[in-house]
């Protein structure tokens, strides 16, 4: 094992409204007995945010903006970092490493035929170099292109982490994470690694927060605990519109992004139901994420009828609108949150980076090729050294 045993984690979503940042002590090699020292949010301001969300639109994410805000987000991370360590006095030289995974700005996991190579690809900025400068500490970046190099399409790669730290040997279980996008670990009783099935299921907040944005008067960037959309009521005909798209019908390993549910998306709702009320197309919106959810795992879950349990985790936890839509229609599994496996759920993701940041210093793959379709398991990441070394 490396030297020391204390880790940070930085995680920022597609969501983009700030930066996750754990404190993790970790027990074995393996990662899987860990101990959270301490967990923070540094929010971004709302220009700095708007200007993600620009950088991460094809329309108008320009090569110089990609550039600039590569190195701004850089120094972002490096004082989240900075400030998780500070808020318990550990000295940085105890800091074996930080796992940064950087803000998604691009994700394209289809394979496509550009100059007659066949390539998948997926862009996270926030320079590693400025956060090892500004912190003195390694750092573990850019955890997807290993993946993508081997045939995956570098996400999901928490399912790892739920393999480690939550799989039973009585009880089948679903740990689900909702943040912009969602994506579900299925875990069936005393799985092997190999039998580890995760994917995205579709939207998680994006289309709820985009609607949310451009509807709401004020600064509104999402739906507190649901309010708005339990004041709705679903329109069960633009629900099944919306239930046809493309990517629900496409069988695992898959993920996505903003590029398909993202502003274009929304954009498309307002546009196509002028006379829509706004809670009620917020209600729709929030049926039809916990409805991609449930019929995802339904359709391709082959032992769905053997599992227990469902635990969430991210923002989409706090929505209580969604957690009952998901809840009438899983009534036959006891749905929860990440906290009640000792996990706080908003803290989950930049637990998980710590986490794969410590296996790969210590050699160990950090993908499960079931989730991303690579043709075998790999040590993920960059590890950017100190200029000390």
């Amino acid at each position: 094992m490396n030297k020391s045993s204390l880790y940070v984690g930085l995680m920022s979503g597609t969501s983009a409204d700030g930066i996750d940042a754990a404190l993790v002590k970790f027990g074995d090699r393996e990662g899987a007995d860990f101990e959270v020292v301490a967990f923070e949010t540094t929010p971004y301001p709302e220009d700095l945010r708007q200007e993600i969300l620009r950088v991460s639109d094809a329309h108008t994410g320009t090569v110089d903006r990609v550039c600039r805000l590569d190195a701004v987000l850089g120094e972002w991370f490096a004082r989240a970092a900075e400030g998780v360590i500070s808020s318990v006095g550990v000295g940085h030289q105890d800091i074996a490493a930080i796992g940064s995974h950087g803000q998604t700005v691009h994700h394209l996991p289809e394979v496509d035929d550009r100059f007659k190579i066949p390539t998948r690809a997926s862009l996270q900025i926030g320079n590693p170099s400025v956060i090892s400068e500004r912190t003195g500490i390694v750092t573990v970046s850019d955890f997807r292109s290993r993946d993508l190099a081997v045939g995956g399409q570098g996400a999901p790669l928490i399912p790892i982490v739920d393999y480690l730290l939550f799989r039973s040997e009585e009880l089948g279980r679903v740990l689900l994470n909702i943040g912009g996008i969602a994506n579900v670990t299925v875990l069936p009783a005393r799985c092997g690694n190999d039998e580890v099935l995760a994917f995205d299921t579709g939207p998680g907040n994006c289309v709820i927060d985009g609607l949310v944005s451009k509807l709401i008067p004020g600064r509104n960037l999402y739906d507190n605990r649901g309010e708005i959309a339990a004041s709705g009521k679903v329109d069960s005909e633009l629900l099944s519109e919306w239930m046809n798209h493309p990517f629900l019908e496409l069988a695992p390993p898959k993920s996505t992004g903003r590029e398909m549910f993202g502003g274009d998306f929304v954009d498309k709702i307002i546009m196509n139901n002028p006379s829509v009320a706004a809670q009620d197309l917020l209600a729709t919106a929030t049926a039809f994420t916990a409805q991609t959810i449930v019929e995802s795992i339904a359709c391709f879950a082959s032992e769905v009828e053997q599992l227990n349990e469902l635990f969430v985790s991210g923002g989409g936890g706090q929505n209580l609108t969604l957690m009952r839509e998901l809840a009438k229609r899983m009534p036959s599994i006891r749905i929860s949150v990440t906290d009640e496996l000792g996990l706080a759920a908003n803290a989950k993701e930049a637990v998980a980076f710590a986490l794969l940041a410590h296996r790969t210093l210590n050699g160990l793959p950090g993908n499960i090729p079931s989730a991303t379709g690579a043709s075998r398991s790999v040590v993920l990441g960059q590890i950017t050294p100190t200029s000390s070394i």
